[in-house]
């Protein structure tokens, strides 16, 4: 697990307010895209992820005050390494179904890939 955590935003400014969100918990995200986007009084900061993998966990709203180095999101890196966290009768019905379940975003708890 990694966490996504408000960058520095300038000599002066201590905090921000989580303007939107870009990805859902459950998403697949790449490396270096962007998760969320930050407001201050001077600047909108584009938070990127710091490593590939599904965001797990988002611990802000928008509208809500955040300060630098607070965790903004948590994300699971086991996808990044092509592993696919799912049900065992979801994978099942994948193979069935001939369905690549790395194609598929898991929206189970955590981003798990589960039967509907």
């Amino acid at each position: 697990m990694s966490s996504i955590k408000v960058p520095p935003l300038g000599e002066s400014i201590t905090e921000a307010t989580v303007a939107r969100w870009v990805k859902n918990e459950g998403d697949i995200v790449a490396p270096g895209e962007t998760i969320v986007e930050l407001e201050t009084d001077k600047i909108t900061v584009e938070v990127p992820s710091v490593a590939g993998g599904v965001l797990t966990k988002r611990h802000y709203s928008e509208g809500d005050t955040v300060h630098v180095d607070d965790v903004l999101a948590e994300l699971d890196e086991s996808a990044r390494r092509g592993e696919v966290r799912a049900g065992p009768a979801a994978r099942r019905l994948a193979a069935e179904s001939d369905i690549d379940l790395t194609t598929v975003t898991g929206t189970g708890r955590g981003g798990v890939v589960s039967k509907p």
